[in-house]
Parts: C-alpha cells; structure tokens; sequence
C-alpha cells in the first residue's frame, strides 16, 4: 500500500444570511405550507490543513487553532467500532463517523490524516466540524478514486457528521465549495447551490465574541416550532425563517451581484432586527447575546462598517460586519482586537471575473510541414481573414481571445524562440517599412502590438509532450480556470459570439472541465482526442462525458466511442481545440510528471483530462462554428480554400 501523503485544504464556512433555514426548510419533508429555506454562505481564508496518505486503519493527528499539538488517535477500519466512536463526540468522532459512512458505502481500507495546521477557531459558528468532515471524505474520494464530485463530498460529509451528537445542518459542509459564495435552497431532503457572481470586492469582517453558547440547547428550543406552530411564537420563528428570510435573502443576492456593500449593510441590520425580534423569545436564555449586541451597537463599530448581525446559530460566538472599504476593514480589525479584546478576521470576497487567461502551447517543431516550418513556425504561416487582411495564424486567434475579453495570454514556446513572437506583437517595424503601409495598416500595427501587452511566455525546455508543454504555464494559471487553445488551430464562428467566448459561457454552466467538441466522420477518428457521453440537453448541445480517448482505432471507436443522438443515430465527436482547465488538470499533471507516467512515451494532456473527469466530472459542449486545423498539409490547404467561405 502506497502511503505517498496528498495534501487538502478545507477552509471554515461563513453564513453571511439564512442561518437555521436549513434545518428549517427540511420540515417540509413533513409540512408543505413551510418555505424552502434559504442562506447565502462562503468558504473563509481560515480552515485546515492536512497530508493524507492511504492505511490500515484510522489514524488521526492533529494540532489545535492555538497550535498545541492533540493526541494521536487511531480506530479500526469497523462500521460498529467507527460508530461507537463518532456517537461518543469530540473533534475525532467527525472522522470517525464519515469514515464509518464511507466504509459501509464504498470499498476502502483506511486513512492516516495529518491535520499539521489548523487556523479555524472552533465552536464559533464557522463550521469547524464540517470542515473536518468534508476533510475526511475528499481524503478518501481522492486517495481511493470514489469518483464523487463536490456534491457528493459534501453528502458524504453531512452523512458522517450526523452519526455524532453534533446538530448540523445542511449548509455547514457548504465549505466543501471553497472561498466562493453560494446560494443554498434547502427543500425537504434536496439542496440546490448556486454560485454567486459578485460584482466588485466585498470586505468583511467576523470576530470571535469569547463568550460561547450552547448551540445544542438553541437548536433544541427552535426545533420545537416545527413542523407545525402551536402558537404565536412558534409562527413567529417560521415566518423568520422563511417568508422574511427568503425575501432578505433573495435581496442579498441582487446587492452582491450589483456590488453594492451600502444596500447589504442595511439588509444585515435588518436581518438582525427580525431574529431579535421573532426567533430570540424562542430561546431567550441562549439567544438574548448582550456580547453581540453590545458590539453591534458600539459607535465606532458604526462609523467603519455598512451593517452587522451574527453568525451560524446565533448567540455570542461570532458577529460579523461588512466594512465600508479596505482600510476601514483594517481599523475595524486593529479596533475589535485591541479595545475590546476579541479576535478578530478579515475576509474579502473578490469579485467574479470568470475566465480571464488563456494558453496557447507553440513549442511543437511542427515537421509534418516540413520544410515550411524550416524556415516559418507554422503558427505563423500566412491565412486570408475574413477582413481581407493577410494575417499569421496565431494572430487571427490572439484576437479571438482579445475579443472574448480575455486579459492575459501565455505562449508555451522553445527556448531561443521568444523573440520570433516578439517581433509580431511588440517590436515595431523600422521607418522605412512603416512608411509604405497606409494610414490604416499602421493603425492596425498599434491594435497588434496592443495584443502584445497581454502575452507572457513560458518555455518548454524539454519536448515531452502536449500534457508537458501544458503544465509549463501551471504558474501563470495562478490556481484558476484558463482556456486552453491550441497553437496551430483557428476558429470560425456562426454566430455573433465567437468560439472562445462560446467556451467561456460552456464554463460558466458547467462550473467544471469544459471542452469544446465537434462531429467528425468516423473514418477521421484516429487524428483526434474522441469524446463520448450523454446528453443533458432536448437540443444536444451539452454532453456528460463518460469516456475519452485519445486517437483511438477505428474499430475501438465504433465499439466504445459513438454517441447515440435522440433520433438513434451514431455520431462521433473530436476536441475541438478549446477547453477550459479547472486547477485539478495541473495537479494530475504534476503528479504524472513526477511519477515518470507517460502514454506512447509522452507526457499526455488526454490522460489528465480524464482522469480528472473520473474524479469530478467533465462536460463537454458543441459550438456554433468550425474548428480550422494548420498543423498538417492536407488540413492546411483546406483551412486556405474553405475559412473564407
């Protein structure tokens, strides 16, 4: 057994809004005239690190937030012993009781855990347990290839935490989604997520009041409103948490989206204002918070921030504010933590950008156009635009890029070639020359070398392949989605969007490895990465891809690869040049690199791919446009006689 360590972070989770709609939404389950239960909840900067590595058994070692080192703990691989364990409580019972769930449901043998960091306080209404949770059930997705998406982590982290004494809730393991907020519509059993597009950068602040509640006697009075209301105060808790919450809720996700930090100030006041008025007598010994309030109405708290109100299940654990900007966060922080000695965070979140990189890999030698590519990189060999305007080939998909909105672009290229692309996109020609164009050409000079701004260059040393030359630019993708095209390709769309922008709006669906793909007949199969899968859609446009293959055989396509359309015809689909990679897609890279992993001697891009979809999934989605390949003579000649048409 290979005890070759992983490393996981799982951050804490913050409800901004909606705190105890998720239990509350789940009485429908027994009472339909309640509301759907709604919260709006984010990862935070703060959580847990730990190094996973597969074992025999359960075993667990941890530190605490204020860094003192816990016992080691271990616990057979045993669904009754795991049980024993989670229901006893305590910070390894979560372990235990998501180990326990996930060896009743899956084939796996043990973990050893190594939680080396931890900066998530615990019992603040941050979700320490959940974290932990979702920890231990994305070291076993990932050590023993259980195939779950982020959904699925979660509910197999919900799953384990229940087996404990612990009361959560639905949205605690939201924290499964990272730093992004999410809406979360909690319905009977079902939960949806959605993510929150935010509009411009949002400061928040939350602070741990040091005065601790019982979040199990505050959950324990609640849940005696439900599911039917005996009286005036039970009424009152569910139209809090459900007719009022829904409509502060719902106008929280507008304010976000707009970037309006003033208008969600005020909805947090006025959220705060209906819990204190209609949920606290329901539990007025655990919930009355003078801390809370207390700090909520202190002056100078007032003047730094927008609003405040309080987190998870209320009571004086946690009080969280949205600043009015970045320097008031940092005054807020320096005030909370030094008068009125409470410890305090800041958290910040970004707003949505989508995809803003792209990569291009141009290092190949390009010999199957031998010897053109003696003398021209066929990335540069000329094509007639459809503006009429004689242009290398990369430029014509740098400026698909630029018109998509991208910001960056990162040529991979071979080392000593850079200046091959620079004397396109920066140098300018000499006076000489610029004297011949006309007024228009030397405009379009400027547009081109505006291009240029936008280009970085990492170089692949070492040809070893397309997954090779990818992971070159695994710093320039900084940890986020980037679009993939590949070098000696271009692209004509039919509609007013072009491709590249067409693969962005793909991504922005699927929230996950995205590619581009197209019919080809089957004949052409072996030249191309195959895809197959099912359709999600009446009008076949997007495909749950189950299998991937690179230049595969004709007879192993016909066998493994077809893809039945809904009027039972067989088709066949290529990559059409354009994905959209997720993080996940460099880190498989890596670790194929380091473990010497090749296909056909190289270092493949198809492997990563999927073996990523196998873990998370991969949707895959048909453009309105044609795909124009430059990399081989007969392709070449086509894209020459049929791009203008």
């Amino acid at each position: 057994m290979s005890n070759e360590k992983n490393e996981i972070f799982v951050p804490g989770r913050l409800c901004l809004f909606g705190e105890h709609s998720d239990w509350a939404g789940g009485y429908r389950r027994i009472n339909a005239d309640i509301l759907p239960g709604m919260a709006i909840v984010t990862g935070i900067e703060q959580g847990i690190k730990a190094r996973v590595a597969k074992a025999r058994s359960l075993q667990i070692a941890t530190v605490m937030p204020d860094g003192t080192r816990a016992y080691f703990f271990e616990a057979p691989m045993n669904v009754k012993a795991l049980k024993a364990i989670a229901l006893e409580g305590g910070f390894f019972s979560y372990c235990a009781g998501v180990a326990a769930y996930v060896l009743e449901h899956y084939r796996v043998e043990g973990l050893n855990i190594d939680c080396y960091e931890m900066t998530l306080p615990i019992k603040k209404g941050l979700s320490s347990s959940a974290a932990i949770c979702v920890l231990t059930a994305r070291a076993f997705n990932k050590l023993y290839n259980l195939q779950l998406n982020v959904r699925g982590e979660m509910e197999v982290a919900y799953r384990g935490e229940i087996l404990t004494p612990s009361r959560c809730g639905r949205m605690d393991q939201a924290c499964a989604y990272g730093q992004t907020p999410v809406l979360m519509t909690f319905d009977g059993d079902s939960v949806e997520v959605e993510q929150i597009k935010v509009l411009q950068p949002i400061y928040w602040v939350f602070a741990d009041l040091k005065k601790g509640k019982n979040t199990k006697k505050i959950l324990s009075d609640l849940n005696k409103c439900y599911p039917f209301a005996q009286n005036d105060k039970d009424k009152a808790v569910q139209d809090a948490l459900g007719i009022f919450n829904k409509r502060i809720v719902q106008d929280v996700v507008k304010a976000l989206e707009r970037g309006n930090p003033h208008r969600i100030g005020e909805l947090m006041n006025e959220a705060q204002s209906i819990f204190d008025n209609m949920v606290i007598p329901a539990s007025l010994q655990e919930l009355s918070s003078p801390k809370l309030h207390s700090v909520l109405q202190d002056k100078l708290v007032k003047d730094l921030t927008w609003g405040g109100k309080g987190v998870g299940s209320q009571g004086d654990g946690t009080v969280q504010f949205i600043a009015r900007g970045k320097q008031e966060q940092s005054a807020l922080i320096e005030y909370l933590s030094k008068e009125l000695m409470l410890e305090a965070y800041p958290f910040d979140i970004e707003a949505y950008k989508g995809v803003q990189k792209a990569v291009v890999p141009l290092a190949g030698y390009g010999t199957r156009l031998f010897p053109a590519s003696k003398a021209v990189k066929k990335e540069l060999f000329p094509i007639i635009d459809r503006d009429g305007i004689a242009k290398p080939a990369l430029l014509v998909l740098l400026e698909e890029l630029d018109k998509a909105g991208i910001e960056q672009i990162c040529l991979i290229v071979a080392e000593g070639e850079e200046d091959i692309y620079k004397n396109l996109f920066e140098f300018e020609p000499n006076e000489e020359y610029t004297q011949k164009l006309s007024p228009y050409m030397r405009e379009y000079d400027q547009r081109i070398r505006k291009i240029g701004e936008k280009i970085v260059y990492v170089y692949q040393k070492d040809r070893l392949g397309f997954g090779h030359a990818v992971f070159q630019s695994k710093e320039f993708a900084d940890n986020k989605p980037v679009l993939l095209v590949l070098g000696d390709h271009i692209f004509k769309s039919s509609e007013d969007q072009c491709c590249a922008a067409q693969a962005l709006a793909a991504f922005e669906l699927s929230g996950g490895l995205t590619v581009l793909i197209q019919e080809i007949p089957r004949n052409q199969v072996s030249y191309y990465g195959i895809i197959t899968g099912t359709w999600m859609d009446a009008d076949e446009k997007y495909l749950s891809v189950s299998k991937f293959c690179e230049k595969p055989t004709e007879e192993y396509a016909a066998e493994n690869l077809g893809t039945k359309m809904k009027n039972g015809e067989v088709k066949y689909f290529s990559v059409f040049g354009q994905y959209i990679l997720t993080p996940d897609i460099y880190e498989v890279l890596e670790q194929n690199i380091k473990d010497g992993k090749k296909d056909r001697g190289e270092f493949q891009l198809t492997s990563a791919l999927d073996e990523v979809r196998e873990a998370k999934g991969m949707v895959a989605c048909v453009p309105n446009g044609v795909r124009y390949d430059i990399g081989i003579p007969e392709a070449y000649r086509n894209t020459i006689w049929n791009y203008l048409e």
